[in-house]
């Protein structure tokens, strides 16, 4: 039994919101077993739910997108930091599982997973440590960085002095002026570059960048930074700064311009070694209600399929003080609300049971443990009691408030759970 199985072992208690109180005590696996039904199975609200159907048409999607467009594919960890994910995407056939910083790559080598793209730069002497005993301990480990500094490169070095393997690093090429790190000009990469080169506990394999940040992103303005990112790769490997490297990583891809990386990847020249063309989206394995939902490059290419959104927030009417007003159970603490606050999609009604599609309903604000909903008149009906399905905005801010989430089938039955580790 691997790590991710051995979750199944797990006690459910307190720490897990949402779950039955009445299950205290069993095994995660156990409660699983008993394919509790949603709304009669004693689970509390607020309670978060994915749907099992569009997990699994999204993990599938994503992966075969990434192999029709030859690209390899290391899904961005940091959203769901759920292992039991990460390893049905490794089982899809994924290079590896993207994160941001270093408790992350512990998580994923705690779990067994054996290619980590870090996708920042990694200064932390502590940290960069453990990363060489995990290298030296394991020889079919790698771990992939970010460089962007000469004086980066110069702590790397330094905490990394006598490690028995190099860590491989990528410089990273900034969106433009105004994104968050990374090289603002090829003279600057070239420095970074040239530095990492010389490095003796570093290994200089590539170029990578965040697409999404590029100023006023357009199809035409993210193709123009790609093919940039390209031209930087190939210059690099011209002046012979990846001699080390058994392949060259040029990597981008979020989870809104997947389409132009596949578009400007496929344009990549022929260079001194394999090419390990690496996309790294994260947010489509939940997909979203509002935000992902609205900006995912399915809507430009839908010949290439679509994702669907997998969360469902449900929370319960605790309040209708007057009858253009009522308020939920839930608040900032179980939903996300920075990329759009929650949308009504239906009722569920505590008198007979009947779900509803929602008309007329709005969330207008959310308060710690509240949210705030308009009631405009004619809409569906309402009580105090009935419980509402919320769609959710932004995975990354969803999947960190949530140890523990069912995962639903479409007729309501809890097959699974999915355990987080933020």
């Amino acid at each position: 039994m691997d790590a991710a199985d051995r979750l199944g072992e797990e006690r459910v208690d307190h720490r897990f919101k949402g779950l039955p109180p009445d299950a205290d005590g069993l095994t995660v696996g156990r409660l699983a077993a008993e394919r509790r039904d949603l709304f009669t199975g004693g689970f509390t609200t607020p309670v978060l739910t994915l749907s099992a159907s569009a997990l699994e048409h999204n993990l599938a999607a994503l992966e075969g997108f990434a192999e029709r467009h030859g690209l390899a594919f290391a899904p961005h960890g940091k959203t769901t930091m759920a292992p039991q994910l990460f390893a049905r995407q490794l089982a899809l056939g994924a290079w590896g599982i993207t994160v941001a910083v270093p408790h992350q790559v512990r998580v994923c080598r705690a779990f067994g997973v054996p290619r980590v793209f870090l996708a920042n730069e990694l200064v932390d002497a502590a940290a960069l440590r453990w990363a060489a005993a995990e290298l030296a301990a394991d020889p079919g480990f790698r771990l992939v960085c970010y460089v962007d500094s000469v004086r980066g490169v110069a702590l790397m070095e330094e905490a990394l002095a006598g490690a028995a393997r190099p860590v491989d690093v990528v410089v990273e090429l900034a969106a433009g002026e105004g994104a968050r790190t990374g090289v603002r000009t090829d003279e600057q990469a070239a420095q970074v570059a040239a530095a990492a080169a010389r490095a003796r506990s570093l290994r200089l394999v590539g170029v990578a960048g965040y697409e999404a940040q590029v100023p006023d992103a357009s199809p035409a303005t993210v193709a123009a930074w790609l093919r940039r990112l390209v031209a930087l790769t190939a210059g690099l490997d011209k002046a012979g700064l990846f001699a080390d490297a058994d392949e060259i990583v040029v990597s981008a891809g979020g989870s809104e311009w997947f389409d132009t990386v596949a578009e400007v990847f496929a344009e990549v020249p022929e260079l001194s070694a394999p090419v390990l063309k690496l996309l790294r989206s994260g947010a489509y394995v939940s997909h979203d209600h509002g935000h992902y939902e609205r900006l995912t490059p399915f809507n430009r290419v839908p010949q290439e399929g679509a994702l669907e959104p997998a969360f469902r927030l449900w929370a319960q009417v605790v309040s209708r003080p007057t009858p253009g007003e009522a308020f939920l159970n839930a608040g900032k603490r179980d939903v996300s609300y920075d990329l759009g606050l929650p949308v009504v999609h239906v009722v569920r009604s505590a008198a007979d049971g009947q779900v509803r599609p929602a008309s007329g309903i709005a969330v207008t604000a959310l308060s710690d443990q509240h949210a705030w909903l308009r009631t405009d008149p004619g809409s569906t009906p309402l009580e105090v009691g009935d419980w509402v399905g919320l769609g959710l905005a932004h995975p990354c801010t969803v999947f960190e408030k949530w140890p523990m989430i069912p995962v639903v089938e479409p007729d309501g039955t809890v097959g699974d759970y999915v355990r987080t580790f933020f």
